[in-house]
């Protein structure tokens, strides 16, 4: 069975770790975890079974780099000596580019960054992938289709596209929380019990979401059959419609994105430059 290193056991690592044991597709004797934190060790292993390590040499199929990225990274790469020539790195370090990471390894392996899906307990939701030309037929790779489908769907992209990604889609359940939030204190207002108006709600967002998939329909049409002249519904849209509903959710994306770009630009940390041997003369 396929080995997985993780290093760094933030809480994104465990959100990825959680699913790929849930569903026994990896067996926690074969997920390994290095942190410089042995409480955060000592909690993984307790959680979910997995096997602790300090070693970064592991024969893994798979390293994850989940460090932060103010954690020198660059270092922690250039002591990666994976014994297994097969070895694939997917980082999931943010701000971090391909052409960073290949330049602080030693060994010449292939690289996959990715922008996590963050609703992994559910099997919904993307996962951005991207390599550089030489590596893109690495993600096509059984072990790496099943990685990333341990905890979602995956979606290749250009690494230009991660940061557009993230803002969107990453960020994408954070803008349907608050819809969901809104519309279920509507109904309290409206005069339902908060229960009530919670479950509808949901069922709501799963009925609508599945008519979506499964019609192949525009919205406008499926609003179009959902609503006739003069009607309750058609005179809630209008009021809708006299809102800043819209273009407010299209501005909350487009800071997203800014502001993803923006902690990139924070967060390059370039390798540190080699030490020159002083010269005689």
């Amino acid at each position: 069975m396929d080995k997985i290193l993780f290093i760094g056991g933030g809480q994104m690592t465990e959100a990825i770790i959680r699913p790929l044991i849930a569903k026994k597709i990896y067996s926690a004797n074969n997920i390994f975890v290095n942190d410089i934190n042995d409480s955060r060790l000592h909690y993984l292993q307790n959680m979910y079974n997995i096997k602790p390590t300090k070693q970064i040499k592991a024969n893994a199929d798979i390293i994850v780099l989940g460090v932060r990225p103010q954690d020198q990274w660059a270092q922690v790469i250039k002591k990666l000596k994976p014994e297994n020539k097969n070895t694939i790195i997917i980082s999931i370090i943010a701000g971090v580019t391909i052409s960073q990471i290949k330049q602080s390894l030693t060994v010449d392996i292939p690289v996959i960054r990715a922008i996590p899906n963050t609703l992994t307990d559910t099997e919904f939701g993307y996962s951005g992938v991207a390599t550089n030309t030489q590596d893109q037929s690495v993600v096509k790779k059984y072990l790496v289709i099943k990685f990333f489908s341990s905890f979602g769907k995956l979606e290749l992209l250009d690494e230009s596209l991660l940061d557009i990604f993230t803002g969107y889609a990453v960020a994408g359940p954070n803008y349907i929380y608050y819809f969901y939030e809104s519309i279920v204190d509507a109904g309290v207002l409206a005069g339902l019990h908060r229960d009530l108006a919670k479950r509808i709600a949901i069922e709501n967002l799963y009925g609508a979401a599945e008519m979506l998939r499964l019609s192949k329909k525009h919205p406008r049409e499926l609003l179009d059959i959902n609503n006739s002249p003069a009607g309750v519904g058609i005179n809630g849209l209008y009021e809708l419609n006299n809102s800043d509903f819209a273009a407010a959710l299209q501005r909350s994306v487009q800071t997203a994105v800014k502001r993803t770009i923006e902690l990139g630009q924070i967060n390059k940390l370039k390798p540190p430059m080699p030490t020159q041997k002083p010269t005689n003369g």
